[in-house]
């Protein structure tokens, strides 16, 4: 048994008081936590409930025409609120691709920008890992890497960023509220996550002690055209091998604005703000997406066992942005084709 405290707080301030040790953690859904804590790859000696925060557990509209995401709230509850289906829609469809219901239901929204990646080698501890011991070594690069990185990838780590719902939020371009001892801050959504590097140990640009107090999403959320897409080994509780987040602002046919996120490929969501560039004020066709595809693939790399997710990837650009100038091949039962 481990041996820990659990303790609650009745404000922000005070939990970020308690926080007075690198060996403490806070916890609302517990879902990641309590994994990477059965495997031994955290022990806290210290539990701060954060659930009972009144900051961290509101809806809210925003006075620039936004809508405010509390980082405590679970991430059933935002999927099926009727301002995300009916104005993020994208959002939405991102978040119940993930996980299992049971655990969409005790998942946080902060937590689930936090969660650390699925990588096998990671969570072995007979074999070395970068993310665990920086300078011990990446197996995966010579092992079995098929559920691995295409793109941002270094010599330490090949390991991707398994969110459903943080590819949405980089295609929507959210910003995250945090609060430490140093105050309050807001990041960029792209500003959030780290590629690899020399320090794969570190997911993102969170100081120690702080915590994630809400997720802002911008006035415009793409309601009309959007899709998302994930492949996958199995069609329920698996990690993408590649997933794509498509919106765009159309006038007819011709794309006035385009947004375009791939998870499952790198160690953050993945955009190219040149392949967007490209698709504006293009025609929305199979030959214009997969011209923005390769610009958005430019310099991936494929190891032995996942050479393959090049291709996919490219498949379901293609595939996911002709979904979404077409919402009713997004219906029920309808099956995306590659």
């Amino acid at each position: 048994m481990n041996s820990f405290n659990f303790l609650t707080a009745p404000d922000v301030p005070t939990a970020i008081q308690l926080t007075n040790n690198q060996l403490s953690a806070f916890i609302a859904g517990g879902t990641n936590l309590l994994d990477l804590w059965k495997y031994n790859l955290v022990n806290p000696t210290a539990l701060i409930d954060i659930n009972q925060l009144a900051a961290l557990s509101e809806f809210r509209e925003l006075e620039n025409g936004g809508f405010r995401l509390g980082a405590a709230v679970k991430n059933a509850e935002t999927a099926y609120h009727p301002i995300i289906e009916s104005r993020y829609p994208l959002l939405s469809r991102a978040i119940l691709a993930g996980a299992s219901a049971q655990i969409r239901n005790m998942a946080s929204n902060g937590g689930n920008l936090l969660q650390r990646t699925r990588c096998y080698y990671f969570y072995d501890h007979q074999v070395p890992c970068n993310k665990r011991i920086p300078g011990s070594g990446c197996p995966a690069r010579d092992g079995y890497n098929r559920m691995h990185a295409i793109l941002g990838a270094s010599e330490a780590c090949i390991a991707v960023f398994p969110s459903d719902m943080c590819v949405a939020l980089a295609a929507l371009e959210a910003r995250i509220n945090i609060t430490g001892g140093d105050g309050e801050r807001s990041l960029a959504f792209s500003d959030f996550h780290r590629l690899p590097g020399e320090r794969p140990d570190l997911d993102n640009n969170l100081k120690p002690g702080e915590l994630i107090t809400s997720i802002d999403l911008p006035a415009k959320g793409f309601p009309l055209n959007y899709s998302y897409l994930k492949l996958r080994d199995r069609h329920s509780y698996a990690f993408a091998l590649v997933s794509v987040a498509t919106a765009l602002e159309m006038d007819g046919n011709t794309i006035k604005e385009a947004r375009i996120a791939l998870g499952g490929v790198a160690h953050k969501p993945w955009r190219s703000l040149e392949a967007e560039e490209f698709l504006r004020e293009k025609t929305a066709c199979r030959e214009n997406f997969a011209a923005a595809a390769d610009i958005i693939l430019q310099g991936a790399v494929g190891l032995e066992y996942n050479r393959f997710k090049i291709k996919l990837a490219k498949n379901a650009i293609i595939r996911n942005g002709m979904m979404a100038i077409d919402p009713d091949s997004q219906l029920p039962g309808a099956q995306p084709s590659l």
